[in-house]
């Protein structure tokens, strides 16, 4: 006769599981900082982006230390919660030195965007070259588009909700903060660094993948290799390779 133990231990989780390294110490120094700007607020305009300061002041800083400082409560815990939610298996993928260089490329790449706004003719420029950007937000952003590009069929619950795979999530959010930026309310200039966000995580990786330089160190070198054969006459003998497998062998041998 079958026996069954007494008791079966089910066991639920939330969300990607323990913290990693990096988002350990993101979250940590993002609080900290938080906690020394409710004690000293004038360090907002000291240490958050504000174009004025970076452009006309040198303030060459801020384009780094905008990210760890957030309005209230409820900026800090959103985007401590997305930062877990979407960075965590990020960085088990990559590996915490990777996700870092992305996360701070995403972030400088989104205070760029909101410096090259507030010195153009576009919607509510000078107000932005005035004001003081703060939060993670952007390199977040940019985190999330990662996510979407390496795990596109993931279901993300809009409103914790509705599920949608995280590819069309990205695109939604992404013609929001678009439509947001151009808009004629104060409220553009967050989303503004939002998009930079979207925008240089996206070419940041697609510049990874397709590797120009090596593609023209392979032609470079298949001229000569031609260029010789037709000088020497020189012919390989027997099947001839294609191209794509000597490309191949090629660049195993650059690496």
């Amino acid at each position: 006769m079958a026996r069954y133990p007494r008791y079966v231990d089910v066991r639920y989780s939330f969300g990607p599981g323990a913290l990693t390294p990096a988002i350990k110490i993101l979250i940590i120094t993002n609080v900290v900082a938080f906690l020394v700007s409710l004690i000293v607020p004038q360090i907002v305009f000291r240490l958050g982006l504000v174009p004025d300061a970076v452009l006309g002041k040198g303030a060459i800083w801020q384009p780094v230390t905008y990210m760890f400082l957030h309005g209230s409560v409820g900026h800090l815990l959103v985007n401590m919660l997305g930062l877990w939610m979407f960075g965590t298996e990020l960085e088990r993928t990559w590996r915490t030195r990777f996700f870092t260089k992305f996360y701070f490329i995403s972030g400088i790449g989104a205070a760029v965007t909101t410096l090259l706004w507030s010195v153009s003719p576009l919607p509510y420029a000078e107000q932005m070259y005035y004001t003081a950007t703060i939060g993670a937000s952007g390199a977040i952003y940019g985190v999330l588009l990662a996510y979407a590009m390496y795990f596109p069929h993931r279901p993300i619950y809009l409103y914790f909700v509705f599920p949608i795979p995280a590819r069309y999530f990205v695109m939604i959010i992404g013609a929001i903060t678009f439509l947001s930026s151009i808009g004629s309310s104060g409220g553009g200039i967050a989303h503004t660094a939002h998009l930079g966000g979207l925008i240089v995580g996206y070419v940041y990786l697609k510049s990874l993948r397709s590797k120009p330089l090596d593609e023209l160190k392979y032609r470079w070198l298949r001229w000569k290799l031609n260029r010789a054969r037709g000088r020497f006459d020189v012919y390989s003998g027997g099947r001839r390779r294609d191209d794509d497998s000597w490309k191949s062998d090629w660049k195993k041998h650059i690496h």
